[in-house]
């Protein structure tokens, strides 16, 4: 995202990645429940620096099965459930990143 900024806009912003991930049978099985939920499919993960800190964020694949309010939602959103403890465990251990040398 950094660099993509500054190339196209030169623009310039702190660290910033998002990784895409994917699993074509998830998002077929919850596209099945609702075709209008690829854009809270749990698939990208957001890295940025935050001052001392890096930040890892993405999307709570609950919140999948919460916003639309379709049953459907929760088998998909059980899979991701490793998602959700990698979250846990980033949050859980705070680990400040080392100073850049010059």
């Amino acid at each position: 995202m950094t660099a993509t900024l500054r190339a196209e806009l030169n623009r310039d912003i702190e660290d910033y990645l998002i990784l895409g991930t994917r699993n074509p049978h998830l998002a077929a099985q919850a596209l099945d429940g609702d075709r209008s939920v690829g854009l809270l499919l749990p698939c990208n993960v957001a890295i940025r620096t935050a001052g001392q800190w890096t930040a890892v964020q993405a999307l709570d694949p609950a919140t999948m099965v919460t916003l639309t309010g379709l049953a459907a939602m929760t088998p998909v959103a059980d899979e991701k459930a490793a998602a959700r403890a990698v979250l846990t465990a980033c949050t859980a251990r705070r680990v400040s990143r080392p100073e850049s040398s010059p």
